[in-house]
This record gives structure tokens, sequence and C-alpha cells, in this order.
């Protein structure tokens, strides 16, 4: 064991004996701080100590090429004391290694989430998109609340949505809540929980008067595609979700019942739908496809629309109405229905909810419903005032 005063000039001109493949120089001052040289030429400097159960372990400190000697000393002095003091670096340094990437948690939430996950493909997408090329190079445990904060902030300022940010974050901390029951090293702490909820209204309804509804089902069946004021129309007479058409087949129809099942809903549980007459008529009218079960396929492929977004937009622009939502057709269905004087327990049903909170958000009263209840009110206390 070659014993030196280590200085720079020292660790400079040092080199490995002829015939060995590599030899140690010794600081005679800080205990342990070795300079390693090798055959090659390679110089590295080391901690090397011995842990708490007897076993030699050492620090890499770093190339001689790479830092200089003072760097290299004061380095060693500070590890020495952590040594002195109980620490063992060279196991926290291991620990540090074996804390993964995010992008390596990533794939392992994906694998999970296909298992399960009705909404797959919208979460590989955010992920492959959104959430890996920010975070994936990044361990674990260098994942701050305070980067996530400005991150989503970033995302609102560059055109996203409050309510698209909050997916972000959900998704992030669930892949977090995964590490953590998977006893994945880094996964011990979510940095998502530290960081406040983007504030969103999330309930933006809007909803057709009947001659709006006209207005579009006119522009729908002046589309390009024939498909599209039927499935407008549809959704308007039975309150269900776009993809719950789109995915229908003819054997789930039955039209003396007036009944249509969706075998799986939103919910994961099977629904009917009860069919007005108006809606038997429409359904009556749709063309059949040898060898296709859909009830409204694309007339090209034969097979559900993968998007009508092309034929929707152009017709709400027809319309005049630039400011609706697909989705808006459903609740204007439900607002239809109760302003026909259908309590908020049939609709939810017919809707679909489980929850009867849910079906509160379509409570949207006409101005004359209202004025017949007040009507109703007045005249009950008109007859007993005599």
């Amino acid at each position: 064991m070659a014993k030196f005063k280590l200085d720079p000039a020292t660790c400079l001109t040092a080199g490995c004996p002829a015939g060995k493949r590599k030899t140690d120089l010794w600081d005679t001052i800080i205990p342990g701080f070795v300079l390693e040289i090798r055959s090659s030429g390679g110089k590295t400097y080391y901690l090397r100590y011995f842990d708490a159960n007897g076993r030699q372990r050492q620090h890499k400190i770093g190339g001689h090429a790479d830092i200089s000697f003072d760097q290299a000393r004061k380095a060693a002095r500070r590890l020495r004391s952590e040594v002195v003091l109980g620490g063992d670096p060279a196991a926290a340094k291991d620990e540090k290694k074996a804390i993964p990437t995010y992008a390596e948690l990533s794939v392992q939430h994906l694998a999970h989430a296909a298992t399960y996950m009705r909404s797959y493909s919208a979460l590989e997408a955010n992920m492959r998109l959104h959430i890996v090329p920010k975070w994936g190079r990044l361990r674990l445990d260098e994942i701050t609340p305070q980067a996530i904060s400005a991150w989503l902030a970033d995302k609102i300022a560059e055109g996203s949505s409050p309510a698209f940010a909050e997916k972000l974050r959900v998704s992030l901390g669930r892949s977090f809540e995964l590490a953590r029951q998977w006893s994945i090293p880094g996964g011990d702490k979510n940095p998502t929980r530290g960081v406040p909820m983007p504030v969103f209204d999330n309930k933006r309804s809007r909803f057709l008067t009947a001659d709006e509804a006209g207005r579009l089902l006119k522009a729908a069946g002046a589309s390009l595609n024939p498909q599209l004021r039927p499935i407008v129309a549809l959704l308007l007479l039975t309150g269900a979700r776009v993809s719950e058409l789109l995915q229908a087949e003819w054997r789930h129809v039955d039209v003396s019942r007036r009944a249509w099942l969706i075998p799986m809903s939103k919910t994961g549980k099977a629904r009917h739908v009860p069919l007005s007459q108006a809606a038997i008529d429409i359904i009556d009218t749709l063309p059949r496809f040898d060898g296709c079960p859909w009830l409204l396929p694309n007339p090209e492929t034969r097979r559900p629309f993968v998007s009508i977004k092309h034929g929707w937009q152009k017709a709400r622009r027809d319309a005049r109405l630039p400011d609706l939502r697909i989705h808006d057709l459903r609740h204007s269905a439900a607002s239809f229905m109760i302003n026909s004087g259908v309590d908020l327990f049939a609709v939810g049903k017919i809707l679909g909810h489980a929850d009867y909170k849910s079906t509160l958000r379509y409570a949207h009263a006409s101005n004359g419903l209202l004025l017949s209840a007040v009507e109703a009110g007045a005249s009950k206390l008109s007859s007993q005032w005599g």
C-alpha cells in the first residue's frame, strides 16, 4: 500500500508500475482518500472505508481528468465526515442508483393500466405526448411539487385547458401511487399531493332550444356524412353518449319492446334505454349492410366511426352554434325531458346515472316550466285565501 501526501503534482505525474494492472496511492492526511491508477493511464479518486458490518466499501469521487485535485480533496473530507458520523456514502449511492427514472415507471404504469382501463388509449397518448417528455429522464425522487406546479401552469399558459392540466396531474400522481404500492425505490412520496388542483369549471353545460335543435338537424342532414343526421337525432332523443351510439349493434335494439340495450356503460354496468316512437322511426330508416352488426357504421369501412369530428364541426358552424359540443346533445336531451315534466329520477335512469346528484346538473328548467310551478303554488294558496 503506497501512502503519500496527495497533492496536484503527485497525482499528475504518478503512473502504474510496469507489469501491474493498477495501483493505489493512499493519502496520509485524509484516511481512505485514494487515487487509483490503471495501466491504461486512467486515474480515479475514491474514498474507501469500512461500514458498520466491517465490510470495506468505496465511493467514487470522480476521474482525475474530470475534476481538479482540490475538488476531489474537498469531496473526500465531506464523505469522511459522513462516515465518522455513522453514514454509508456508498450505500446511499447504491440506493440512489436503484431509483428508476419516471420513463421506467411509466412503462409499468401503462402495462398495469392496459389490464383494466377502458380509456387506456387516452392515458397512453397523454403519457407519450406530455408526461414522459417532461419527466421521463428524471429519477422519481428528483420530481418535486414545485416543478410540477410550474409545468402545469406553463401548460395552461400555452393553451391547454385547466381540466386537461388536471388530467395530467392525476395521471402523474397515479404513477407514484403505484410505485408506493409496489415498493419501488423513490416512490414512497407522491409529489403531486403538494400540487393544488387547477381551478376550472368542468360542469359547463350548453342546452339547445327547440329552434337550435331544428337548425342543427337541418345542417347535419346536408352533411357529406349520410349517418350524421340520424346520429345527432338519436343522441337528442335518447340522451346517450356518442361513444355508446357509435358502438351500438342491431342485436341490442328491440324494436318491439322499444328498448336499446347498452351492454357496457361508463358506470361499468349494462343499461336499457327506452326508445320513443320518433327514435324508432329513425332506426327504421337506417340502411343495413350485409354482415355488418353495427347500427350506424361508416358506410365505407362498415366499421364504427373512429371520429365524426369534421362533419360535426361543419354542421354546428352551418347551424350557427360554434360553441356547441357533441356531449351537449346529452345535456339537451335531459333538459327537454325535464322541461316536459319528467322527474329527475326517471331522467337519471334513462341517462344511466349511478348517483342522483349527477342528474341535478341537467335540471335546466325553462322559464315556462318555472312559471307553471309558481302558478300552481299560487293557485293552491289562492284557493285557501278565499
